[in-house]
């Protein structure tokens, strides 16, 4: 794929967005009515905690208790608390119950990962917009990250993960963690402000960095309790509540052992067979990304260098046919 074309891929998925439907939770108003409804189309490679200062200020005159932080509060859909270091576009794919898109193979697999993209508009089950429930009691702590006044925690969580990110693809994390100060606010506060131009700015750096060669692919493949019981390269996401889901990440190289480019059938048929037994047809389950079901034969890091989220991973749901 041209530099050209991943460049114009790459901008279509930062102009993804799918619209929101937040209301607050019973709970935690203070009249006898639901509050007014806030509504928001929001970017899929966002974080949900960066809306909560709009989302506090506008519920505010129903609050029990308005005098709350805005970073007490906590989000959930049809009772599972919403991860703050997930991705809003991952956190639909995985719990909305929406249709992946499906793009005719003559549109070109480059165009596949666009889906939702501008909406979230298919004929699936998931009325239109996503309708969450924002919380300020009853904290899961279990599940959730507590938040605090000066966003530090979810900047730690980001910077963590795209050092991570940064290891797997070179073996090691210099590069991320040799960037300047400057650098470092530049691609933290592009991260908050939603600005691709300021990302890649510190992001080109990460993906070609000096004197290193590229060894993998960063990739994190996303399934269901019920489709991950026969794997044993899977990490518990968290404990046996509604929405549980596990994990799979595994060190997976540009090239395969015959000294092919490493596709995503390919990938996903080393990495978990028993789900994906094809490398070129998804029998039994489909790997979806940005509301779309990518084809298995995509170039794998053209792929990452195109649609990966901010922290420099491919997050990969997976969606069991049948």
């Amino acid at each position: 794929m041209a530099s050209e074309r991943i460049a114009d891929l790459q901008l279509k998925i930062w102009s993804g967005s799918l619209p929101l439907e937040i209301r607050l939770a019973a709970s935690d108003c203070r009249t006898y009515e639901d509050s007014d409804p806030y509504f928001v189309q929001y970017p899929r490679l966002s974080y949900l905690a960066f809306l909560l200062p709009r989302l506090h200020a506008f519920f505010a005159p129903w609050l029990i208790d308005p005098a709350v932080p805005s970073y007490e509060a906590w989000l959930s859909f049809e009772d599972v608390p919403l991860k703050w270091h997930y991705p809003t576009g991952l956190l639909y794919d995985l719990y909305s119950g929406a249709e992946p898109f499906n793009l005719d193979a003559r549109q070109g697999r480059e165009e596949v990962v666009l889906s939702h993209s501008t909406g979230a508009t298919t004929a699936g089950a998931v009325p239109v917009p996503w309708r969450l429930t924002l919380h300020y009691t009853e904290f899961p702590s279990g599940q959730l990250i507590p938040l605090d006044a000066d966003d530090k925690t979810m900047r730690d969580t980001f910077t963590n993960a795209m050092k991570e990110a940064d290891f797997v693809r070179n073996g090691t994390a210099r590069t991320a963690m040799s960037l300047s100060k400057e650098d470092s606010d530049k691609l933290w506060r592009a991260v908050q402000s939603y600005d691709r131009a300021l990302f890649n700015e510190v992001n080109n750096k990460l993906l070609h960095p000096p004197g290193l060669e590229l060894r993998h692919v960063p990739v994190k493949v996303y399934l269901p309790t019920s489709a991950s019981q026969t794997t044993s390269e899977t990490i518990p996401e968290e404990g046996k509540t509604t929405g549980h889901l596990r994990v799979v990440q595994a060190l997976v190289p540009l090239q395969t052992s015959s000294r092919q480019p490493q596709t995503l059938g390919t990938a996903l048929n080393s990495t978990l067979p028993t789900i994906f037994p094809s490398r070129r047809n998804p029998l039994l389950a489909q790997p979806v990304l940005h509301g779309a079901a990518v084809p298995m034969t995509a170039n794998l890091w053209e792929l990452n260098r195109a649609a990966a989220y901010t922290d420099g991973f491919l997050h990969l749901a997976v969606v069991m046919l049948g």
